[in-house]
């Protein structure tokens, strides 16, 4: 998708499911083996009271929408500000939302809003983004 095909208020979604497995090999990559994540019987001794999703998994799925949809390819991240708003356990399918917000043609700079929901429509990251658009 050229720079000039898009226009505020473009929005493309994608969803994912994250099983242990999932967040097994996150942790294998990263190296970031909180028991928080991993281990059911610490889990169960927190305010979450069961494993949750490492919170950079689930933020992953803006990056597969800004990098293969929309900007789609050529695009460069600058920015990403999140808040991660609630948890996402062992098995939720969450839904990453990402909308443009501003377009600098001059500059190839597109602004997006960045959120996601559960399959309960809790949203669990809210946010945004700036991209580069390299192909014009």
């Amino acid at each position: 998708m050229k720079l000039s095909d898009l226009y505020i208020g473009q929005e493309e979604r994608m969803s994912a499911q994250f099983s242990m497995e999932k967040v097994k090999a996150f942790a294998n990559i990263t190296g970031d083996f909180n028991p928080i994540h991993l281990d059911p019987v610490y889990a169960a001794q927190t305010i979450f009271k069961e494993n949750i999703v490492h919170g950079f998994l689930v933020a992953s799925l803006f990056s597969t929408i800004l990098g293969t949809k929309m900007p789609g390819e050529g695009s460069i991240y600058v920015k990403q500000n999140m808040k991660f708003v609630k948890p996402v356990y062992i098995d939720d399918t969450v839904t990453a939302v990402v909308s443009i917000t501003d377009i600098n043609f001059e500059k190839q700079l597109v602004t997006l809003n960045t959120t996601c929901h559960n399959q309960d429509g809790v949203v669990v990251i809210e946010g945004d983004a700036l991209v580069k658009k390299l192909d014009e």
